[in-house]
């Protein structure tokens, strides 16, 4: 009898979190590390938010509460959905957990049974697949090429549904491509849906509000009013309020599969951090008025990324409308030569001799479904940005 379950072998650690310590274990060393691998906002939490979280604590807030979440944290979270998007939930179809990552994986767990498909677009955030497996369905992966800025088709949504397809996972802006949907690119893919009334809808908004430029933020429910009770629409504080650490996301569904969530988490986790919890609450009802000076920021370091990488011979960067991640192809490098004598043939490769021989840490395209590309979180500062893209333009300038 094997001690180990199964359910291992079909899953695999995340590539991300590899990269990262990779990178981590690499500067233990001495070296110098520049990492942009993580997709974590390099801003301190707002202070108004840890002061509620303080203010929390010496009320005494510290007990167990509900299993899915406060009633403030809920009305709050009601309110936004109102508010931000024209979505009208009640308290009894919000769930909370512990970060947006739970909240997908309760839902799969909560619903997917063997035979069951999840239409993933790619590339994809590296869990979505390894999530579904877990759950006992079939991830069914959708390539958006990059003629296409990244977005699928509605005709390729269309190919992709069979009978068997429970779910569509929808993330805009995306991670890893900073790629988002506008309203009528939604619509299209909103009007296959609604000819597909088996089909639920998952949305991961996590980047919501780090929308730039011309490009507007929408989610599908609000796009498609007559997909609501069926999307679940999930969404949290990680990143726009920079409380990556505070583990706190939510959701808005029809209430049964609300109950359905509540009871996987009941005997799972229970309740997210109290603490939490309340800090949540201040940053969703407080002041606003920091994501727009956070944003343009991220505009001016996502502008000296593109520039950078797309001043190199072999390296295409599209320009992203949202989050804060760009997915540059290196077809043109493919086949090449380190300096340090490493065959680049994969985009593993590439960011595998790009760390040890230069120290920068980005994570290989292959890990989000799609090749040959490499994911960079640009949430880090312009002069590590500068210095990082730097070292990158001399690699390949010695590539033969």
């Amino acid at each position: 009898m094997a001690f180990l379950s199964d359910t291992l072998s079909r899953v695999k650690p995340s590539p991300t979190i590899a990269m990262t310590t990779k990178a981590q274990e690499l500067k233990a060393t001495g070296r110098d590390i520049i990492g942009l691998s993580a997709g974590e906002p390099d801003f301190d939490t707002p202070d108004h938010i840890k002061a509620a979280a303080i203010a929390a604590i010496e009320a005494g807030k510290t007990k167990y509460t509900a299993v899915d979440g406060i009633p403030e944290l809920k009305a709050a979270i009601c309110a936004k959905f109102k508010r931000d998007n024209g979505l009208d939930y009640t308290p009894a179809q919000i769930t909370v957990g512990t970060g947006g990552k739970q909240v997908l994986y309760n839902t799969l767990m909560a619903t997917l049974n063997p035979g069951d498909e999840v239409v993933i677009p790619a590339p994809y955030w590296v869990s979505y697949p390894d999530m579904v497996l877990l759950a006992g369905g079939t991830p069914v992966t959708v390539p958006a090429a990059l003629e296409t800025g990244f977005k699928i088709t509605p005709d390729q949504l269309e190919a992709a549904i069979t009978p068997q397809t429970k779910w569509f996972i929808f993330n805009s802006p995306s991670n890893p491509t900073g790629a988002g949907y506008s309203r009528s690119e939604l619509k299209e893919l909103t009007d296959v849906l609604m000819r597909h009334p088996h089909v639920w809808v998952l949305t991961d908004d996590m980047y919501e509000h780090m929308a730039y430029g011309d490009f507007t933020f929408c989610t599908p429910a609000e796009v498609e009013p007559a997909l609501h009770d069926r999307t679940l629409t999930v969404n949290g504080v990680s990143k726009a309020y920079a409380m990556t650490g505070w583990r706190i996301g939510y959701a808005g569904g029809p209430e049964p599969l609300i109950a359905a969530i509540r009871k996987i988490q009941s005997q799972s986790t229970t309740n997210p951090c109290s603490i939490s919890q309340w800090a949540a609450v201040e940053a969703l009802n407080g002041p606003q008025d920091f994501i727009a000076p956070n944003n343009q920021m991220f505009i001016r370091r996502r502008d000296i990324v593109c520039t950078m990488l797309n001043q190199i011979d072999g390296i295409t960067c599209p320009v992203p409308e949202g989050a804060f991640y760009v997915y540059p192809s290196i077809a043109g490098l493919i086949g090449k030569t380190s300096a340090g004598g490493r065959l680049i043939d994969t985009d593993e490769a590439f960011a595998i001799a790009l760390l040890e021989e230069t120290g920068v840490a980005l994570v290989f395209g292959a890990a989000f479904g799609l090749s040959p590309n490499f994911r960079i979180s640009y949430a880090t500062s312009d002069a590590a940005l500068t210095d990082a893209c730097t070292r990158i333009q001399d690699f390949c300038r010695a590539l033969t």
